[in-house]
């Protein structure tokens, strides 16, 4: 189970997006990967298909899920996760930093 989602705001702590925020937009699991909106872009030069125009693209690379961390809900910063079993039974992730609930 990875610390990590589709949908959470990471901030990146190395390379050269440091301190750059986006979302998660999908998790390569297999790999230990994420792709994150806006972040790790590299440039891909296509061929044109019958859908798409050819040329060079700007798109988003896959980043290890070890150069990210998740935004604490509350002040904006970067904190670890842990897990917490509310008292109805579900199991949550819970910002190491402040204490919030992370999901629902």
């Amino acid at each position: 189970m990875f610390k990590i989602k589709k949908g959470d705001t990471v901030i990146v702590l190395t390379g050269k997006d440091k301190g750059r925020t986006g979302e998660v937009t999908q998790m390569l699991t297999g790999k230990g990967k994420a792709i994150v909106s806006g972040i790790n872009m590299v440039k891909r030069h296509t061929k044109q298909t019958q859908t798409q125009e050819g040329g060079i693209l700007a798109k988003e690379a896959a980043i290890q899920l070890s150069n990210l961390s998740l935004v604490d809900p509350k002040d904006g910063k970067a904190t670890r996760v842990g897990f917490k079993t509310l008292d109805d039974g579900r199991k949550v992730r819970v910002a190491k930093r402040s204490g919030e609930v992370i999901d629902g």
